[in-house]
C-alpha cells in the first residue's frame, strides 16, 4: 500500500530540472513556499548503485516534501533505487519517461521509453513493489511520429494497467528525438494543453498533472479547473517569486506570505553552514539571482552576487551586502 505524505499533493509542483534543482536550489523555494511539491534533478540509477550516494541524494529536511526523480530502464534498478529512496527520507519516487537528450536516449530512458510502455510499467511494478512510496510517472505527450492522442492514451493505459501507476504528469509537448535539442525541445514543437485534459476527463480515476510553458501561479490555477494538479518549471526558477502566493491561494493556507528581505535573512544561516562544509557560495547564489526580478535594483542585486559570489573565500556577507544595497536603492526611490 502506497503511503501519502501528510502535507504532499501535487495540487501545485516545481519541475525536476537538470542542473537547476539540486539542494541548494530546492531549499531556497522552500522558504518561499511551503507547500509546494519539489523535485530533484533527474538521477540516473547507475549514479545512485555506484556513484557518491552522498552527493546524488543529501538533502535538508527542509526540503519535504521532496520527490526523487530517477532515470533508467531495468527494473530491478529501479527497485533498488526506489527502496535506497525510502530510506533516505524522500516522499515519492518518480520515473522519468520524458527527457529528450541524446545522453538520456544513448541510456535507453527518458522520452523514448514512450515507444515501451510494457517495459515501463514493468518499472513501475518493480518499484511500487519495493517501497511504500508513491511511484509516479512524468512523461509526454508524444514522441516522433508517435503523437496521436491514441498513443498517449493507450501509454497511460498500459503503464497504470501492468504498473499500477496512479499519478501521471505530463509534459503538453510532444518530444522531437532526433533534430531538435533538449532546449528546443521546450520550445518549438506546440503546447496541446486539450489532450492532456481530454486523459483526464476519459481517465478521471487517474491523477492528471500538467506540465509545460506554464508561467506562473495564474497559469497554473488556470488548469486546476480541468486537472488534478500543475508543475512550473522554468518560470519557477527564473522568477521564484511567482510561487510567493502558492500556499494561500493554490492550498488554502491562511497567513501572509513571507518577505523577499525575510526569504534572504533565513537563507543566510544556510549558506553559512554550506559554505562551511566547503560548498562554494557561487554555487548556491546562482539559484537566487531571480528574487528581485521586476523590482527597482534588481540588475544591482543580479550583478552584486555574480561578480563577488566567485571570489576567494566568498561567504554570506556579499549576499548580505547585496540585500543592503537594494534596501537602500529601496528606500531612496521611495524618498
Amino acid at each position: 500500500m502506497e503511503k501519502k505524505t501528510k502535507n504532499q499533493s501535487h495540487r501545485l509542483c516545481c519541475a525536476p530540472m537538470m542542473d537547476w534543482t539540486d539542494r541548494h536550489c530546492r531549499f531556497f523555494l522552500r522558504l518561499i513556499t511551503r507547500r509546494t511539491l519539489l523535485y530533484t534533478e533527474m538521477v540516473t540509477t547507475g549514479a545512485i548503485l555506484h556513484g557518491d550516494r552522498d552527493r546524488f541524494l543529501a538533502f535538508d529536511a527542509a526540503e519535504h516534501p521532496l520527490a526523487l526523480q530517477l532515470g533508467g530502464s531495468d527494473p530491478a534498478e529501479l527497485a533498488a533505487c526506489a527502496r535506497i529512496a525510502e530510506d533516505w527520507g524522500y516522499d515519492e519516487v518518480n520515473l522519468n519517461v520524458g527527457c529528450p537528450s541524446d545522453r538520456v536516449q544513448n541510456g535507453r530512458f527518458g522520452a523514448c521509453l514512450m515507444a515501451e510502455p510494457e517495459l515501463v510499467g514493468r518499472c513501475v511494478a518493480a518499484m511500487r513493489e519495493a517501497t511504500a512510496l508513491p511511484v509516479t510517472v512524468k512523461c509526454r505527450i508524444g514522441i516522433d511520429e508517435q503523437d496521436a492522442y491514441e498513443d498517449l492514451l493507450g501509454f497511460v493505459d498500459r503503464v497504470s494497467g501492468i504498473g499500477g501507476c496512479r499519478s501521471f504528469t505530463v509534459h503538453a509537448r510532444k518530444a522531437w528525438l532526433q533534430g531538435l535539442s533538449p532546449k528546443q525541445n521546450r520550445e518549438i514543437p506546440p503546447l496541446r494543453y486539450g489532450e492532456v485534459h481530454r486523459l483526464k476527463r476519459e481517465r478521471p480515476e487517474l491523477e492528471i498533472v500538467v506540465n509545460g510553458g506554464l508561467l506562473g501561479l495564474d497559469a497554473a490555477l488556470e488548469q486546476l479547473d480541468t486537472v488534478d494538479g500543475a508543475m512550473i518549471g522554468r518560470a519557477a526558477y527564473q522568477d521564484p517569486w511567482c510561487l510567493a502566493e502558492a500556499d494561500a491561494r493554490v492550498f488554502g493556507e491562511a497567513g501572509p506570505a513571507p518577505t523577499r528581505p525575510e526569504v534572504v535573512e533565513r537563507l543566510l544561516p544556510y549558506l553559512e553552514a554550506r559554505c562551511a562544509e566547503g560548498v562554494p557560495l557561487k554555487a548556491m547564489t546562482r539559484h537566487i539571482l531571480g528574487l528581485f526580478n521586476g523590482l527597482p535594483g534588481a540588475r544591482a542585486w543580479r550583478r552584486q552576487l555574480s561578480e563577488a559570489a566567485h571570489l576567494p573565500g566568498a561567504g554570506p556577507a556579499v549576499v548580505e551586502r547585496a540585500a543592503a544595497e537594494l534596501a537602500r536603492r529601496t528606500e531612496g526611490l521611495a524618498a
